[in-house]
């Protein structure tokens, strides 16, 4: 069941388009995460989503109810949401008394609020810091704090927008935690919007790729980054082999593609004739010799061009009649001795080619 529903969502400040042709469904109880490049209008579709402020067009229903039509509803349905903004908002009060607020607004009674503040600190890990002031806290800290403020509400729908974009690896991987309990326990619905590519992929059950306003592509984490739909959306998930080909063949479930002087196959169904062979460096692997066990449809020789330290892996080009950038670890590179002219193997499994359809 979807609680969030959007078609042809679009989004101008005068003459500024900031969103245009969005259509996304959120699902009851899933984690939604939303990447792409800066500017492509994650935090504005985030602002739309929680009825923030309205959109310039398209049709948008939350819970079921047409929002766009039902605008007097706005109040009752934003006190079924939150929101976690990316620099943590905290008031020069208590941490008792910043967590507290949202319960007071809605009219709570004092052995209510007293309860639930006591909850929603214990699960964030502050419930020591509750008579401190939460302006002297960390930022991480503080970033918490601004979390319980939103959770002691028991939002069924938690907007989350960069939320640890300014704090050091500890302190994400606690808001992390701290999302996927919720989620796990509590069934709520989450929407992330993050720049952190391995955060999306930890996070979230299916992602959202925003490009130049819209939503170029939804699907599971899997799917995103190794069978991306452009060259745009491969280019962002950091695909670094992006190869233009020509299909030669399709038999037996294969499609063989010519890149420059040397042929990949693809389990990929041709999308046309003229393609893009988009390929992981780390689906690449490297031998020192020919392996006699090796499984992967594509087992061709090659010279090392380049090798780039990128701890902890190795970035490492080799030439096979094409350049290949293979991405192996820092003790793998090691084990193999790599060095710059030394001739290596490279096997590729078919289904790590997957064919895009080449612009232009």
């Amino acid at each position: 069941m979807a609680v969030i529903e959007a078609h042809n969502i679009r989004k101008s400040y005068g003459d500024l388009e900031v969103l245009h042709d969005v259509d996304i469904s959120v699902r009851e109880g899933e984690i939604l995460g939303l990447i792409g490049p800066s500017g492509s209008g994650k935090s504005t579709l985030l602002r739309i989503l929680d009825l923030i402020e309205p959109p310039s067009g398209g049709e948008l229903s939350v819970f079921g109810i047409d929002v766009v039509a039902e605008r007097d509803r706005w109040l009752d349905l934003r006190r079924r949401m939150g929101m976690l903004f990316q620099r943590p908002i905290v008031f020069n009060a208590s941490v008792y008394d910043n967590v507290a607020m949202g319960l007071r607004y809605r009219g709570a009674s004092g052995g209510d609020i007293d309860r639930r503040v006591q909850e929603a600190l214990e699960a964030v890990g502050l419930s020591r810091y509750i008579r401190s002031r939460a302006a002297d806290l960390s930022g991480g800290e503080q970033q918490r704090v601004a979390l319980s403020r939103v959770l002691v509400t028991d939002p069924e729908i938690l907007f989350l927008d960069e939320p640890t974009a300014n704090l050091d690896p500890t302190s994400t991987a606690t808001i992390e935690r701290i999302v996927a309990d919720l989620n796990r326990e509590a069934k709520t619905t989450v929407l992330i919007s993050t720049h952190d590519l391995a955060q999306g992929q930890r996070l979230a059950h299916r992602i959202g790729v925003m490009i130049e306003g819209t939503v170029a592509q939804t699907g599971s984490p899997h799917a995103i980054f190794h069978e991306p739909r452009s060259q745009k959306i491969a280019r962002f998930v950091g695909v670094q082999n992006i190869i233009p080909g020509r299909v030669v063949s399709r038999e037996g479930g294969l499609t063989t593609v010519a890149v420059k002087e040397r042929r990949l196959v693809s389990t990929t169904p041709p999308p046309g004739e003229e393609v893009l062979a988009v390929i992981r460096g780390e689906d690449i692997s490297l031998h020192r010799r020919e392996p006699g066990y090796e499984e992967a449809e594509n087992l061709f020789p090659a010279r090392v061009a380049a090798i780039e330290p990128m701890a902890p892996f190795v970035n490492v080009t080799v030439d096979c009649g094409c350049d290949l950038a293979a991405l192996v670890t820092a003790r793998r590179a090691e084990a193999l001795e790599l060095a710059e002219g030394m001739q290596v193997w490279v096997s590729l499994q078919a289904k790590a080619v997957h064919l895009i359809p080449r612009e232009g």
